[in-house]
């Protein structure tokens, strides 16, 4: 693969799959009323704010050639906008011209987690389009919480590594205790090491930081690519100010509406039509280590692989061995974009031969861990979001129970182990601030969202929801796999969104891609 498209991969897809990997995501099990949340006015600000609205960046050397930084003031609380402040990392690229510079173009790679900050120089500032690079300065800034912005901490590697050994299809009661146990101290750990920001990164409060770093930017209206998570960070931002909003593209959308049991319960059948994709791709050649029949027969190999595993771990080099959940992991990491379906193939293959490195680094790639044994805080920042936004998925493990017939329907793969990832959010010492809600931003500039049919971690019917529901909506589709697509090699699609981007003009809604 492409170490750019690599990259932008892995930024934009490891991100987004927190949500349910982690059991990161918010929501009830009960029925949550689905109605349109108030909007603050987008009035001129009140006067306590003035002085984050009228700051000045000071720019210096990134480190990183093409790049400047700075750092943006906001409030922790926007509530007590005298109180407590904090700092958020912001990086731009320049335009680069030659035509007459239109503005900033924020972006936004999924999560939450995802740092926009590396995104953006190891991406999008240097990989997207140069006629969008030549009108466009290139911004990026990590959302409150995320790597270089206040970022949540939870727990040390080791702990981490333990964290993500956990089995998560537990077989009997003494390994539903363990798991709640696992979720129960990771909660403990973001509560004892990031308590004073815990209560304050909401998508709604993300939002408002990027308004902020609008109005310093000197934009007058907000231009924005936001991918997977980075979609509803950029309808809330529409819901909140819609007479702010320039040109959102929001690609690989999120459904605002649904509550996290669904979320959860709609990507794990996004995993099983991006596995069935694969699978179908698989069985055609002579060296599938699931088997050259069926799809369906490729199915029952993994799942047998996967019990394999969990009665008995394979090596992998190092202390830590191959068992079912990192198995699982590193073969959801590798879902997300087609591109990395061959060195799918040959990790199975050495796990089913008893060495397990290759789906290992898999696995260590989409939670971000290094080679010295660190992690970036991307789980950490998914978990005290997505906790944040949505109430939790489940009451109590009882609930998991009732609910995993639900998902294995949705993914015989993966529904089990998927059903009880999202348990951690019952276990959250911050209780959430938002529900799930119809965004429809009236009064808003035309909005395009992306949808990409095969998509494993946004399914489809996700933008087709959200464009309905926004009053300016247009959607735009994709007829293929992996997750996104805007720079994924369509030219159809790039073509449609450069010249939304460029001219303002959003494609016919409907337009179809492949």
């Amino acid at each position: 693969m492409d170490s750019r498209r690599l990259l932008r991969t892995s930024a934009t897809a490891l991100a987004a799959a927190g949500l349910v990997l982690s059991g990161c995501s918010g929501g009830s099990d009960a029925a949550a009323p689905r109605t349109t949340a108030p909007a603050p006015s987008s009035a001129p600000e009140a006067p306590k704010l003035k002085k984050y609205y009228e700051q000045r960046l000071k720019w210096r050397d990134c480190g990183v050639e093409g790049f400047q930084c700075a750092t943006l003031r906001v409030p922790l609380d926007y509530a007590k906008p005298d109180g407590e402040e904090i700092e958020l990392a912001v990086s731009r690229a320049r335009a680069t011209g030659p035509g007459k510079r239109l503005g900033s173009l924020l972006v936004n790679p999924g999560g939450p987690g995802g740092s926009a900050v590396g995104y953006l120089q190891g991406y999008a500032g240097i990989g997207y389009p140069a006629p969008v690079r030549a009108r466009y300065d290139m911004v990026a800034v990590d959302p409150r919480g995320v790597a270089r912005s206040e970022p949540v901490e939870c727990l040390t590697g080791p702990q981490m590594d333990a964290y993500t050994q956990v089995d998560q299809t537990p077989d009997d009661m003494a390994e539903v205790n363990a798991l709640s146990a696992a979720f129960k101290d990771f909660a403990a750990g973001c509560e004892k090491k990031s308590g004073k920001v815990l209560p304050h990164v909401s998508t709604v409060e993300a939002a408002r930081d990027m308004d902020v770093l609008r109005a310093v930017l000197g934009d007058g209206r907000l231009t924005y690519v936001g991918a997977s998570y980075g979609t509803f960070l950029g309808a809330t931002y529409a819901e909140l100010f819609p007479d702010r909003v320039g040109r959102l593209v929001l690609d690989g959308a999120m459904d605002p509406s649904l509550s996290a049991l669904d979320l959860n319960r709609d990507q794990t059948g996004g995993f099983e039509t991006a596995f069935r994709a694969f699978a179908a791709d698989c069985v055609r050649k002579p060296d599938c280590p699931l088997g050259t029949g069926s799809v369906a027969a490729a199915g029952e190999a993994m799942k047998k692989f996967f019990r394999d595993v969990d009665a008995r771990p394979v090596p992998t080099g190092e202390s830590r061995k191959l068992g079912e959940s990192l198995a699982t992991t590193g073969v959801i990491a590798a879902m997300y974009d087609e591109g990395a379906w061959p060195q799918l193939r040959e990790a199975l293959a050495q796990a089913m031969g008893g060495e397990g490195s290759g789906l290992l680094a898999l696995a260590d790639s989409y939670y971000e861990r290094e080679t010295d044994g660190t992690y970036a805080n991307l789980m950490s920042a998914n978990a005290a979001v997505n906790c944040l936004d949505l109430p939790p998925a489940y009451r109590d493990a009882a609930a998991v129970e009732k609910a995993v017939p639900s998902f294995e329907k949705a993914s015989p793969v993966f529904g089990a182990g998927l059903a009880w990832a999202a348990l951690n959010c019952t276990y959250w010492p911050t209780p959430p601030t938002g529900r799930p809600h119809r965004i429809t931003a009236e009064g808003a500039a035309p909005i395009l969202v992306v949808g990409t049919t095969r998509d494993p971690a946004t399914p489809y019917r996700w933008a087709r929801s959200l464009a309905g529901q926004l009053s300016s909506g247009t959607l735009l589709t994709y007829e293929g796999d992996g997750h996104t697509a805007y720079g994924r090699g369509s030219d159809c699609i790039d073509t449609a969104i450069n010249t939304y981007l460029l001219e303002g003009t959003p494609p016919a809604d409907g337009k179809r891609c492949s």
